[in-house]
């Protein structure tokens, strides 16, 4: 098998395992719902934008691979 499908099933199994993990901690700390993050009610629309949370997770994400390029 060459590598491009076995990069594909690892990063779905990561995906699957951030989305478990999310899962859990988003009890007890609420993403999405942060400080930061826009929400605009009118009388029949609603926006909402979570900015902070986008903020967060791309710090996250960009700390992960930043580890996982070191050990490459």
């Amino acid at each position: 098998m060459s590598s491009f499908p076995k990069m594909l099933i690892i990063i779905g199994i990561l995906f699957i395992l951030v989305g478990i993990v999310w899962f859990a901690i988003g009890r007890y700390i609420p993403l999405g719902k942060l400080p930061g993050d826009i929400l605009i009610k009118r009388e029949n629309t609603t926006f909402y934008f979570p900015l902070m949370t986008s903020i967060i997770v791309s710090v996250i994400l960009s700390l992960v691979f930043f580890i996982i390029g070191r050990f490459r």
